[in-house]
């Protein structure tokens, strides 16, 4: 394993690798794995965790009281309403049930980005803005495959079928898309009060008000879809959005506002107060360049997933990972399937980590994180391959 980790693809950057026997947890091999790494989106993991501690079997969609004869609604952030892939409706259906309707949007202490985000990003798909009920993952969803349609299509009027270097203005919700275009765009749209309020007057047919205040009234909850489908297509398809709003979904099982400094702060203080070096945390998604973990807290974390949720719950979660990255189905014909892991990457780093099955029947949990490389992605991860399938067969 050390000539693997001596090959040209890894040297003039950094990297650490932390391997732990699930069972016995002694520590296989240990390189750099107290140095601080920026974990992309093996920070999903630790949101994954957070939302395993604080929700329940099906997340809180909305939470509400009746005063007046009206129905006041606030959010919890969670992201499954109407989404293009989950395409949640359970809360849509209780309100369409319900009289006279009051949403309260204050409930939040977040900004629509998060700390650290590139602000040129406004525009791409994995990048949508942040709310207390945010209604078709906050994209519009754009196919222009013999004719435009948009969804939702409050979004048809302002979407143009023209050559545009942008998917969307900076600062208005007007959409581009080129007539040569061949694949399904989902464009973040510019989130407000009054829209919200607009694209759910549409799908519940009806007039709702929006309000300034909640009632000084117990609050009951609403629960939507099983959260456990939700943590899957977040750490599959790596989704941003998702992470952030389960991060805030969490934080609404802590308190009456919304914050995910406040999920974290939470975790921090608890579940995750024996970790051997303390992360700097500040997103769900790992889109920031702030975060900062190492591979043994990674593999800590990995380690408390696997003492705490049964072994089938997990893997039937946890995406599988081969030499291309995430696949859903095993492409390499030699093995049985053995790496179940979330990859984190952006320009320059490619982390992973995860569990390895290996032939003897053991399990070992890892942590492999490369930072500031300048060769292609590919050969990290063919290098990255090597060295865990070498653990698989021969551990």
């Amino acid at each position: 394993m050390n000539s693997e980790l001596e090959k040209e693809s890894l040297t003039n950057s950094f990297h650490g690798l932390v391997v732990v026997d699930a069972k016995s947890q002694k520590t296989i091999y240990d390189n750099h794995g107290d140095n601080y790494f920026t974990p992309a989106s093996n920070t999903k993991i630790v949101t994954f965790y957070t939302g395993v501690k604080l929700l329940p079997k099906n997340i809180p969609t909305l939470k509400y009281a009746v005063a007046n004869d009206t129905l006041f609604i606030e959010g919890t952030g969670d992201p499954s309403w109407l989404q293009p892939h989950l395409k949640d409706s359970t809360a849509v259906h209780w309100l369409k049930n319900q009289g006279a309707i009051a949403l309260y949007t204050k409930n939040s202490e977040e900004l629509r980005f998060g700390p650290g985000w590139a602000w040129e990003d406004y525009d791409t798909y994995f990048s949508p803005e942040k709310t207390t009920i945010p209604l078709y993952g906050n994209v519009a969803t754009i196919s222009n495959a013999g004719k435009l349609e948009v969804a939702p299509s409050f979004f048809l009027d302002s979407t143009e079928v023209r050559e545009n270097p942008f998917r969307r203005d900076e600062l208005t919700n007007h959409f581009y898309i080129a007539p040569t275009e061949q694949d399904t765009l989902e464009v973040p749209f510019i989130t407000s009060d009054s829209l919200t309020k607009q694209l759910l007057e549409r799908v519940l047919q009806k007039k709702i008000a929006l309000v300034d205040h909640f009632p000084n009234t117990p609050k009951e909850t609403l629960y939507g879809m099983e959260t456990d489908s939700i943590f899957k297509q977040m750490l599959f398809k790596s989704d941003n959005f998702l992470a952030e709003q389960l991060l805030m979904a969490s934080s609404s099982m802590l308190s009456d506002t919304l914050g995910t400094q406040r999920a974290i702060t939470y975790m921090l203080e608890h579940d995750l107060a024996d970790l051997e070096q303390q992360p700097r945390w500040v997103d769900g998604s790992g889109l920031s360049r702030y975060n900062l973990f190492t591979p043994r807290s990674f593999v800590q974390i990995l380690q408390k997933l696997y003492a705490e949720v049964p072994e089938e719950r997990l893997f039937g979660i946890f995406p599988m990972w081969g030499p291309t990255g995430t696949v859903e189905k095993w492409e390499d014909p030699s093995t049985e399937p053995f790496l179940f892991a979330k990859s984190g990457s952006f320009g320059n780093n490619y982390n992973l980590s995860g569990y390895i099955k290996t032939k003897k029947g053991k399990l070992l949990i890892f942590s492999f994180m490369n930072n500031h490389f300048k060769v292609p992605s590919s050969e990290i991860r063919k290098t990255m391959y090597s060295v865990l399938k070498e653990l698989h067969l021969n551990y």
